[in-house]
């Protein structure tokens, strides 16, 4: 039986996988550079220091990563703290497991600083126990250490806890830990070899539900 829910927060709870392209795309474009959504795909889901090396194995070692970075972010924040864009049915999903007494936690690649911010202007900070960020682990998705670490928070074994994931990365992390994850995709759905991965492949968030009971 699953005692905790551990939860992504970009693209699964948070609509801003979409606003982030934008952003990317806004800038890029100020900055001179093309910029395509496949490539923005293959981003989803990882951490800063691994998005760096993508663009940087893209673009070159001259490419501007710390402005490009900065000038996205600013904007990008800006707007998911001013008017945050929620995901289908999280507030109902996130209400059924409060009342039916889940443990629960964010385990996002986000910075704490950023991820609190967020989470309290879309005023869903309070129905989590607690949340480990991507600047509190050592190895970023896919690797496992942020899912096991967020079972260690809860005090419960992998086994008992469930996951739930948009991207490929997170999907990967889950599978290596394993902890059962439920992928709700958002801009990408998985590949074959990590839908294979996963325990289901649901529509929204309302689906979890149906799926715990």
């Amino acid at each position: 039986m699953k005692k905790a829910i551990i939860f992504d927060m970009d693209g699964l709870m948070i609509d801003s996988e979409r606003v982030t392209y934008e952003e990317y795309t806004k800038t890029m474009k100020k900055f001179n550079y093309p910029f395509d959504k496949s490539f923005y795909l293959r981003c989803l889901g990882k951490n800063r220091t691994t998005i760096c090396q993508l663009f940087t194995q893209q673009y070159g070692e001259e490419f501007p990563m710390q402005e490009i970075w900065e000038d996205v972010h600013l904007s990008l924040d800006d707007r998911l703290t001013t008017s945050t864009p929620l995901k289908n049915g999280i507030v109902e999903l996130l209400t059924y497991l409060k009342d039916h007494h889940y443990k629960t936690i964010v385990a996002t690649s986000s910075s704490k600083e950023r991820a609190e911010k967020i989470l309290a202007a879309a005023r869903l900070r309070n129905y989590f126990d607690d949340i480990i960020c991507g600047d509190e682990v050592t190895c970023g998705k896919p690797h496992p250490e942020i899912f096991l670490t967020a079972c260690q928070k809860l005090g419960v074994t992998p086994d008992e806890a469930l996951v739930l994931e948009d991207s490929e990365a997170g999907i990967t992390a889950a599978h290596c830990g394993g902890i059962d994850v439920i992928c709700i995709p958002d801009m990408k759905y998985p590949e074959e070899e990590f839908a294979n991965k996963t325990l289901k492949i649901l529509t929204s968030l309302h689906d979890v539900i149906t799926h715990l009971q």
